[in-house]
């Protein structure tokens, strides 16, 4: 299924987004963001799809914002039509989402790497935030994000002088997962989609709320939410499927109840 700038498949109990802009090597205009957005939440809501894949193509994940466009903006009109607000639906995805990184995630394309859960990136990719050249800055969440994913100075050495890290470099701070092949990114980043999704969806909703959670609670408060979480999960069948699965010696069979 195509809209106007993606394309959605579904393999199994994967959803897959791929980013098809591909003259403008997937820049991140409004309209493509809001179609990426709304089809994440569609998979969201569907009960056959357990992991989502995001990815590019060979030349680029996405290699920054429509800079065109947002020529056009002023003060004003970013006050009154607030386009960074649809990227805060991402956070509200409750389903594991993993991005399958070749070639350029810049800025805006960076961003929305940001906001998945996991990264696999080819050796070749170039990550980095280069608004600090055009006068202005990241806007959708990528200080926040690497700030968290790198500690602040070197964040703000990256995002002051606007300069690409490799796919190796971004790996040795903790920014993404596995650097891979070029060749092989959709495959492993669909590898590990396929062994999520032989996971307890709801252990999984509950583990990704809590770690995220962690990133801003004090310890005890986020302790008492990841006991609560443990708890839940004692609510649902496939707690009682693993342990029952773990004491006949046989792989589970999970259902997402």
């Amino acid at each position: 299924m195509s809209k106007t700038y993606i394309n959605v498949l579904k393999e199994g109990p994967i959803g897959i987004i791929q980013l098809n802009r591909p003259n403008a090597l997937n820049a991140l205009n409004r309209l493509m963001v809001d179609e990426i957005v709304e089809q994440l939440e569609e998979f969201n809501r569907d009960d056959q799809i357990r992991v989502i894949l995001l990815k590019g193509n060979h030349r680029a994940f996405a290699a920054g914002a429509d800079i065109e466009e947002m020529m056009e903006d002023t003060p004003l009109t970013l006050e009154m039509t607030d386009p960074f607000a649809v990227w805060d639906r991402i956070s509200l995805i409750k389903k594991p989402i993993i991005a399958a990184v070749n070639g350029f995630a810049l800025g805006g394309g960076f961003e929305l790497a940001l906001h998945c859960d996991l990264i696999i990136a080819a050796e070749d990719a170039k990550f980095g935030f280069p608004e600090v050249k055009l006068g202005v800055m990241p806007g959708a969440g990528g200080t926040q994000f690497l700030t968290k994913a790198m500690g602040r100075r070197k964040a703000l050495e990256w995002i002051w002088l606007g300069e690409s890290m490799s796919a190796k470099e971004a790996a040795h701070y903790g920014v993404i997962n596995r650097v891979v092949a070029p060749e092989l990114v959709e495959e492993e980043a669909m590898r590990l989609a396929n062994q999520l999704t032989k996971q307890a969806p709801i252990s999984l909703r509950l583990i990704k709320e809590a770690v995220y959670a962690a990133e801003d609670l004090p310890l005890l408060e986020g302790k008492k939410l990841e006991r609560k979480n443990f708890y839940v999960t004692f609510a649902s069948e496939d707690q009682n499927e693993g342990m029952q699965a773990f004491k006949e010696k046989r792989p589970p069979s999970f259902k997402g109840v």
